[in-house]
């Protein structure tokens, strides 16, 4: 207990030293107090001190210490047919092929989710896809700040070799423009739409989450989802999220009317008492499957980093069970293994 103790309590005291985020500075909004985020009417329970409480007084179940990624074919240069191709690399990682365009949502090939290459959440399973292997990328979604989705060597390589487009939420691009200086990075708030290339268009909505490197930078940058359109595809990308009264996303399937896709976290949701300001089971990602309306659903936030207190398969069985009690299809919600990729057909409207 006294070596647990010792050692999270190092780890925290050097992050809160090194890994301070930048915060954004603005007028008030309903989610934004001129200082910290909120999800408006959503008291945020837990918190760094919280988690750093449960990893001394409870274990996490036990995971192995890595499994074999099956090899898949790599993905094309480009896919621009009509329809797309989704890709999931691993754990908050998604490669969207759709319209001619290569996009990369909250990239991490990084061994650890960690500010440290020594200490921290270590990979489990390898990238789906190698990092030599990725097509070039042109644009890049960083849901929110945390190391698990904003990996800065991971993005520094990407500056170098491909130069993205990069979106953010608000309080991001100083962080990211200073990983990426070749890059093009902007920052967004919640409802604000971004033209890409090709007639595409990202827009930026909310999930109930947070944010923060540090314990002294808590909700100080902005978290969100993504929306995003080519042609006649329409494509939702939740990075992190938990599920509250469910309004946040039946609004989303309201604004919408439906999507072609919905990528949802299903991980990291033990202890529910703590994790369920952050992070949703697999029974709740299939009611928001339901509530904004996709055609199909893709999982995500499993299997790669252990950071909730679940068995490995956990997750993957408790979305097959959930899927028979809603009596929703297996194919319709995909639990991908890494290099897997789902093709998506427009729908007749």
């Amino acid at each position: 207990m006294q070596t647990r103790i010792r050692r999270w309590a190092a780890l925290l005291a050097v992050m809160g030293l090194s890994a301070c985020s930048s915060t954004w500075q603005g007028p008030p909004t309903p989610h934004f107090d001129g200082s910290r985020f909120s999800n408006p009417g959503h008291t945020k329970q837990s918190s760094v001190a919280g988690y750093l409480w449960l990893r001394i007084t409870q274990s996490q179940a036990p995971w192995p210490e890595s499994v074999p990624v099956a090899p898949e074919p790599p993905p094309p240069a480009r896919v621009d047919d009509g329809s797309a191709l989704v890709t999931f690399i691993g754990h908050a990682t998604v490669l969207i092929q759709v319209a001619g365009l290569n996009i990369l949502t909250d990239p991490v090939w990084s061994e650890r989710a960690s500010p440290f290459s020594w200490a921290g959440p270590k990979r489990v399973q390898a990238p789906g896809v190698d990092f030599d292997k990725l097509p070039r990328i042109d644009v890049v979604l960083i849901s929110h700040d945390h190391y698990d989705h904003l990996d800065l060597p991971t993005l520094k390589r990407l500056d170098a070799r491909d130069q993205p487009r990069v979106i953010a939420p608000l309080g991001n691009r100083a962080l990211l423009a200073s990983t990426m200086p070749a890059s093009r990075v902007s920052e967004h708030d919640w409802g604000d739409r971004v033209a890409l290339e090709r007639g595409a268009t990202v827009q930026l909505e909310p999930m109930l989450h947070g944010s923060g490197r540090s314990p002294f930078d808590q909700q100080a940058t902005l978290w969100a989802a993504f929306v995003l359109q080519a042609g006649p595809i329409s494509i939702y990308h939740v990075g992190d999220t938990g599920y509250g009264d469910g309004e946040l996303f039946r609004a989303t399937g309201r604004k919408y009317g439906g999507f072609d896709l919905a990528i949802l976290p299903i991980g990291a949701y033990e202890p529910a008492s703590f994790m369920a300001d952050s992070h949703m089971p697999p029974a709740d990602a299939v009611k928001v499957m339901g509530e904004v309306r996709a055609r199909r659903a893709m999982a995500h936030h499993f299997e790669a980093f252990q950071l909730g207190f679940e068995a490995y398969e956990a997750p993957r069985q408790a979305l097959r069970a959930a899927l028979q009690g809603a009596a929703v299809p297996e194919d319709r919600f995909l639990a991908p293994k890494p290099g897997q990729s789902l093709r998506l057909l427009p729908a007749a409207r």
